[in-house]
């Protein structure tokens, strides 16, 4: 949340207004919001996964709630891949209002469409292509090819009468790629010589040396590490990593092996992927779940979700001895998938758990069994040199990216004062091929929590994590309505405390007299007498146990 909220001023006619809504200093929650004469238009509406300071949280969207009365205004929603950090919130937002229109590639939105079709959402929607031009409304779209971890991914050039914003989503540039999709140099060429008033670039390799590896160097360390396992191979990736997953069903078949996979949106994304023709499946290699348990261990690959660690993915339960595939002696889990920044004690606790158990656990740190999907400074730099943008907007990524980037367009010869470093809300305008910082909204997350949105706020949390850290303290008393003085208890109840319930003798005596204190004092009110209660105990436990529990007084009149 920022520091500091300014009003934005007012737009004026023929001024492109740009609101990074997420996906600044953080890796997820990607969405923008681009508004020129009246009309809005969004690029991605992703999710942000919870950290382990954020418990019972199952995802957390981006803060669209300045748009809800701006709802009419959007003439749609670009998304320009199918990874959850870049789609998940689309149905959160059709929710609000349902024939927004959808505009992507034939991949992106038929992943989408199927997790609307959970949501019980038919979207309105635009299939796109590389190369392709459209007009909604004031904008004029070009996209263009970029290479990525899922195939279909595309770059999007805004073109509007205050200037132009190329916004590249995820990419890398993979000279070999697995589906011979380059990232398309020729076409940022071309934009660059008509111009590019404002780029939006990719950070979340930006601190990284170099080029990204090539993919299919992945391919022959999986092939060695698959023939080599003298049982059960388990191979763990994001449930959307199409071209991973294609490793993978190349290397059980070359070695003689069968593939099942795990996990609902596993088997969901990829069924889509196999049916238009992005994955390619070799004969008689996927066999179905259920039937795998009468294939011999050496003949059989689980490809499955959990990679990040999540409590209740596949591998997290595998490690956890609650899922039906039992993991032990010889077994081989194969982590095929960078590390998300704040997820790392979850992962290696999975790790551990899976060798304690007797697997030989295979991750990046010990083998090339991933490369990343995101552009390194190399490729960076090849961008900037190309494009020779007058602004520089780095998005995607947490702020050491953010400010690695910058960095690397200031070296191409992009000013200082013509790179932004900005925070989700703040607002640019863009005119004339300068940008203005005008403004900064309150954006906070957005919790989804069961079958609640937006409803659990960071008290919540707070509270939660006390319950968790501290442990928990009732304190029951009856009261004369009349007096004051008490008349039961105090009862005192202790959750998450190594010591007896006998060491809270001492503080009865202490709460009895701050309430005959309050009572002597004139004090009746309900509210007030629970305060007391509050500080007496609150301040004895954090003397006495060194604790700051969770403190729930009841002080009932009678």
């Amino acid at each position: 949340m920022p520091d500091v909220v300014i009003e934005p001023e007012p737009l004026d006619p023929g001024t492109l207004r740009i609101i990074p809504i997420g996906g600044l200093g953080e890796v997820g929650r990607n969405m923008t919001s681009y508004e020129i004469d009246g009309k809005i238009l969004i690029v991605d509406c992703g999710v942000l996964f919870p950290e382990e300071h954020q418990p019972g949280v199952d995802l957390i969207l981006p803060d669209f709630g300045f748009l809800r009365e701006r709802l009419d205004d959007i003439v749609g929603v670009v998304l320009t891949h199918g990874h959850e950090d870049h789609i998940g919130s689309v149905p959160y937002l059709l929710r609000l209002r349902r024939d927004i229109p959808l505009i992507g590639s034939t991949l992106t939105l038929a992943l989408v469409e199927a997790k609307l079709k959970e949501h019980r959402i038919q979207p309105y929607t635009l299939t796109v292509s590389e190369g392709q031009r459209e007009r909604i409304g004031p904008f004029d779209l070009e996209f263009v090819a970029v290479n990525h971890s899922i195939p279909d991914a595309l770059a999007v050039a805004i073109k509007t009468r205050a200037g132009t914003v190329l916004a590249t989503g995820d990419f890398k540039m993979d000279q070999l790629p697995l589906d011979g999709r380059l990232t398309d140099l020729r076409e940022f060429a071309r934009l660059g010589e008509e111009g590019v008033d404002l780029f939006m670039v990719d950070s979340t390799n930006a601190d990284v040396p170099g080029f990204t590896p090539l993919e299919r160097s992945i391919g022959p360390v999986l092939d060695e590490v698959i023939a080599r396992s003298p049982r059960r191979v388990i191979v763990a990736s994001f449930s959307s990593h199409v071209h991973r997953v294609q490793q993978v069903l190349d290397a059980a078949a070359f070695n003689g092996r069968r593939v099942a996979l795990l996990g609902r949106s596993m088997v969901r994304n990829m069924t889509i992927a196999a049916e238009l023709g992005y994955l390619k499946v070799p004969e008689g290699v996927l066999v179905d779940y259920k039937k795998a348990g009468d294939i011999p261990d050496d003949e059989i690959v689980y490809m499955s979700t959990g990679s990040q660690g999540e409590p209740m993915a596949v591998l997290s339960r595998m490690a956890n001895r609650d899922h039906q595939i039992e993991i032990g002696e010889g077994d081989t889990v194969i982590l095929a998938s960078s590390l998300i920044p704040g997820n790392e004690n979850a992962v290696y606790r999975v790790i551990d758990g899976l060798t304690k158990l007797g697997a030989n656990v295979v991750h990046k740190g010990n083998a090339k069994v991933h490369v990343s999907g995101h552009a390194a400074a190399g490729e960076l730099l090849y961008c900037y040199n190309i494009l020779k943008p007058r602004n520089v907007l780095p998005i995607h990524g947490e702020y050491r990216h953010l400010f690695a980037n910058a960095k690397l367009a200031q070296d191409t010869g992009i000013p200082e004062a013509n790179t932004f470093i900005g925070e989700n809300g703040t607002v640019y305008d863009l005119r004339d091929g300068v940008v203005r910082v005008t403004g900064q909204l309150d954006l906070g997350f957005v919790y989804v929590d069961g079958s609640t949105v937006g409803e659990i706020t960071d008290a919540d949390l707070k509270d939660r994590r006390i319950l968790g850290e501290e442990g928990f303290i009732s304190v029951i008393i009856v009261v004369d309505a009349s007096t004051g003085r008490i008349i039961v208890g105090p009862e005192i109840h202790a959750r998450g405390f190594a010591e007896d319930d006998a060491v809270f003798e001492e503080v009865k005596p202490k709460i009895s007299a701050a309430l005959l204190e309050a009572a002597q004092n004139g004090v009746r009110d309900q509210h007030a007498l629970q305060q007391t209660v509050r500080r007496t105990v609150g301040t004895w436990v954090n003397r006495r146990l060194r604790r700051r529990p969770m403190l729930v007084p009841l002080v009932i009149e009678a």
